[in-house]
């Protein structure tokens, strides 16, 4: 008769939730489990499959130990949270808690508290300075190394500017417009790999359009000439179909590889229930096109009319940073998760990346996304975050002049504001550091032909050069 009044209990609660799952056997209360498995059985239906995830929320209820043995025993049924003292003992209980805290350090990581009060900037086996080279900017999107030390720098407002030697900045004509709304703007900048004879740039941005009474905009790419402070020669080589009302999930990076093509990513809008997983639209993309714009015809759905053919991957979600990887020859990509499940990803001919059928994160409203994080048939990222960092631009230190950071990937993180080191083995994160906390919403990071690092931060935006300091 007990066993029997647990196991009803235990259904009226899940129908309560909304989210009971039909034929599960009821849970057996005299098997022990580890918090984790608890969480599994009883929690991430609701909360998601990743308790770290989970965590990075606002606590309506508390967040201490009190407050959640509370909330888990006693439940908020009326808001839709269960009662689980009768399910789970008073030591699950305690342990489950103890696992949520221990979770939350991973969120508290993050929080750095002040500004920073020093130029100089210490950091396991390397210590840097500051050297500003740009100042006066919104959000410096993208950045691009010119000749003679030379620097165009792209601010999402619209505006471009050339930065010379002696760091005067000037404005460049005849870039793109652009709807500079939401996270739209201008964006990327990227220079053609002959650059020295054809003067060449693109130029990523979001186009926009009118369409009856509604304004609509997409990933666009426009080439052109840079002649002194202007451009001239302007094309269009690429535009995302089909324009979208949403002012969100641009991706908008830029990358050449070694055999002259050029990789663009493309968000996927906003719409995760139709564009990431249908290669019948441009969103949620990684595509490759020929400089001019023209589809390569090795592309992997170039012979499927159902298709768009310039499609090299698809299952992303919104990828903000981009880079060729010299010593491999592979492009490799950031992407934003939701809350958590943000990626760092290879990107290779043909495959999906999941979204959102599969993701490490949960939903900006606290809800599950989707109860998997792998399927067959789906790649793996190399590694994720949770919480969100919300990954931008990216680069590999491939320069002597960092000693303490050779080889190391490094990832511009925009909610948290700070440097992301990433220590490789090979393609392998064995290790990760958080450089210049607080410095400001860590848009892009570049090395630069002179062998230095190059960080932007947004609102104010500045770019700085990073200068190694002798230890």
């Amino acid at each position: 008769m007990l066993r029997y009044t647990l196991s009803a209990a235990f259904v009226s609660v899940f129908l309560l939730s909304s989210f009971f799952i039909e034929n599960e056997p009821a849970p057996n209360p005299g098997a022990a489990k580890t918090a984790r498995e608890n969480y599994q059985t009883y929690c991430s239906s609701c909360h998601g499959e990743k308790v770290e995830a989970f965590v990075d929320r606002k606590w309506k209820h508390g967040n201490s130990k009190s407050d959640l043995i509370t909330s888990i025993s006693g439940g908020y049924p009326d808001l839709g949270m269960p009662t689980w003292k009768a399910t789970l003992s008073a030591t699950e209980i305690d342990q489950l808690a103890d696992l949520i805290l221990e979770s939350l350090k991973n969120v508290d990581q993050y929080k750095f508290t002040s500004k920073p009060t020093s130029n100089v900037f210490s950091s396991d086996g390397q210590t840097v300075k500051l050297d500003t080279v740009a100042t006066g900017l919104g959000s410096p999107w993208g950045l691009a190394f010119l000749p003679n030390n030379e620097l165009l720098i792209t601010d999402r407002s619209g505006d471009i500017y050339r930065v010379d030697q002696s760091r005067h900045k000037t404005k460049v004509s005849g870039g793109p417009t652009v709807l500079a709304e939401g996270q739209g703007g201008l964006l990327d900048v990227v220079l053609h790999p002959d650059f020295a004879k054809n003067q060449f740039v693109y130029l990523s941005y979001s186009a926009v359009k009118n369409e009856g009474d509604q304004k609509l905009s997409t990933t666009a790419i426009m080439r052109a000439r840079l002649a002194g402070n202007a451009l001239t020669d302007q094309k269009v080589i690429f535009e995302a179909l089909p324009y979208a009302k949403t002012r969100h999930h641009y991706g908008s990076r830029m990358a050449f590889d070694k055999k002259g093509y050029l990789f663009v990513s493309v968000g996927e809008r906003g719409n995760e229930k139709e564009n990431p997983q249908s290669i019948a639209n441009d969103l949620g993309k990684i595509h490759r096109l020929y400089e001019d714009g023209r589809i390569p015809e090795d592309n992997p759905f170039v012979n499927d009319k159902s298709a768009h053919a310039s499609i090299y991957s698809y299952g992303h979600r919104n990828p903000q940073g981009m880079l060729l990887n010299q010593a491999t020859g592979e492009i490799w990509t950031t992407e934003h998760g939701p809350r958590g499940g943000d990626e760092l990803n290879i990107i290779k001919k043909g495959a999906n990346y999941g979204w959102p059928v599969i993701c490490y994160g949960i939903n900006y409203d606290g809800k599950p996304i989707t109860n998997l994080s792998a399927k067959e048939g789906m790649e793996q990222p190399l590694t994720y975050w949770l919480p969100s960092i919300a990954p931008s631009g990216m680069t590999f230190v491939e320069s002597a002049k960092y000693p303490g950071w050779k080889g190391n990937l490094l990832i511009g993180s925009l909610r948290f504001q700070y440097l992301n080191r990433c220590v490789m083995n090979g393609n392998k994160v064995v290790k990760q550091e958080n450089l210049l906390k607080n410095i400001g919403r860590l848009r892009n990071v570049k090395l630069g032909p002179d062998g230095y690092l190059y960080v932007s931060v947004e609102d104010p935006g500045y770019v700085f050069k990073l200068m190694p300091v002798n230890q």
